[in-house]
């Protein structure tokens, strides 16, 4: 039996792309890419959904609030569903909203944070620390409602999977580019199509029986 915590934003939670403001809804469980992971892996394998919008890798948000910063509460999370064998994070597409004025490399900084307060921990198998594996998110698409809120942050997305291998390999920890499988929605620029949901969540299942099967 091995346990898996997606710790995650939006498209961790499942969010529908949003073409217009206030258009939210949520894919179903088994759409979602954690709920995808989970069917491929199958029996003896727990996925613990820790997705929520707006979370950033390290960044207290003036306007939606202190818990949107991941590094805050990462610890809680790791704690509350220990003991965990693997941890798999996919941040940083809040962090490219023009309030924070977060560059590519700052981000990859926040994620290497994340693998830090991980790797500390002794929520692991028998008291050690769990498998990390960073994942970096798709590059935007084209934005709709979300451009002003993202401004500058396209070209920015597309730096971000560089700058998290980076921060991965020097944490010693595993990594995985979303991108390379999957794109962001034209719906909305951000989030992710249930096809990439389904997409992403076997590609990962492949990647979590790699470093499973080493560990």
């Amino acid at each position: 039996m091995s346990t898996i915590l997606c710790y995650g934003d939006s498209n961790t939670w499942g969010a529908t792309p949003q073409p217009r403001r206030g258009d939210f809804g949520r894919f179903a469980a088994d759409v979602r890419w954690p709920g995808v992971l989970r069917a491929h892996l199958g029996a003896g394998h727990t996925v613990i959904e820790e997705g929520l919008n707006g979370r950033t890798t390290c960044i207290e948000d003036p306007v939606e609030g202190y818990h949107k910063s991941g590094t805050a509460h990462l610890i809680v999370a790791l704690e509350s569903h220990q003991p965990l064998d693997l941890v798999i994070i996919m941040l940083g597409t809040n962090d490219l909203k023009a309030r924070f004025a977060m560059q590519p490399v700052d981000v990859g900084f926040g994620m290497g944070k994340l693998a830090e307060i991980a790797l500390r921990s002794p929520f692991g198998p028998n008291g050690t620390a769990p498998e990390v594996l960073l994942v970096a998110p798709a590059p935007f698409a084209k934005l709709s409602w979300f451009e002003e809120m993202f401004t500058g942050g396209t070209e920015k997305s597309r730096h971000l999977a560089a700058e998290i291998a980076i921060n991965a390999r020097e944490k010693g920890v595993h990594f995985f580019d979303a991108g390379s499988v999957i794109s962001s929605s034209d719906n909305d620029g951000i989030h992710l199509e249930a096809d990439a949901h389904a997409t992403l969540g076997k590609a990962l299942a492949d990647q979590v029986r790699s470093i499973l099967a080493k560990g």
